[in-house]
């Protein structure tokens, strides 16, 4: 695992679109297409925002959802609300944009037809070309929250998890994060300095500690890093 550390979360949210539109350029000259998995957070908008000013094919780039609350449509606790308002200034057409469905009734259905969109995406079993990662205060990553269900299963690519943070979520699962080329984390904020420790330090009793380092890339402020 490679940490990168920057004075502010500013630098961090634009030394990752660099990040980003470098695997993108790469992806797409080697396969055709780059599938890129985003995460939510302040710091990871102002990331998709810097985007517009980088050299990104966009014509091929496909962008899913790493997670997503179950609330309705435009609703601001919504990542797909954000993502869109972020990504408003590059070009990007509606359907490059793969929203997890929880607006659905039936949302285990809904998991699953996501999952299928994953594998018509990025091949079966899918593989995704870059999953950006966030670091909650509680080691949580994805929605992949300490003692949850959704941290236990290794056969679906997509699950469910119970209330946390008083929304259940949609969540991609280990499997397939753990499959993905590339993964980047974007950690920023004092409230980070002992879950990014651990996460250095492969810590597995933290969610975010079952991620694999091989292709990991970690780019923090000096405040997560600072004791």
């Amino acid at each position: 695992m490679e940490t990168r550390i920057f004075p502010d979360a500013e630098t961090v949210a634009c030394e990752a679109a660099i990040v980003i539109a470098a695997e993108a350029r790469a992806a797409v000259s080697a396969r055709g297409i780059f599938v890129l998995a985003v995460s939510g957070g302040r710091t990871p908008w102002q990331m998709l925002r810097a985007l517009a000013g980088e050299s990104v094919p966009w014509p091929s780039v496909q962008i899913v959802q790493v997670d997503e609350r179950v609330a309705p449509a435009g609703h601001a606790d919504r990542n797909l609300t954000h993502l869109r308002a972020s990504l408003s200034q590059v070009p990007l057409r509606t359907e490059q944009i793969h929203a997890m469905p929880v607006e659905e009734i039936n949302l285990e259905a809904a998991a699953t037809n996501y999952a299928r969109t994953l594998a018509q995406l990025a091949g079966a079993p899918p593989v995704l070309d870059l999953v950006h990662l966030g670091l909650g205060a509680d080691g949580h990553t994805a929605s992949l929250v300490p003692g949850d269900a959704a941290m236990d299963v290794t056969d679906r690519d997509v699950a469910l998890t119970a209330i946390y943070q008083q929304r259940r979520r949609m969540t991609l699962t280990y499997p397939l994060i753990n499959r993905a080329r590339k993964i980047l984390w974007v950690v920023t904020g004092a409230e980070k300095v002992e879950m990014l420790a651990r996460l250095q330090a492969g810590d597995v009793s933290i969610p975010a500690g079952r991620i694999v380092s091989a292709n990991a890339l970690v780019l923090a402020d000096h405040a997560a890093v600072e004791k």
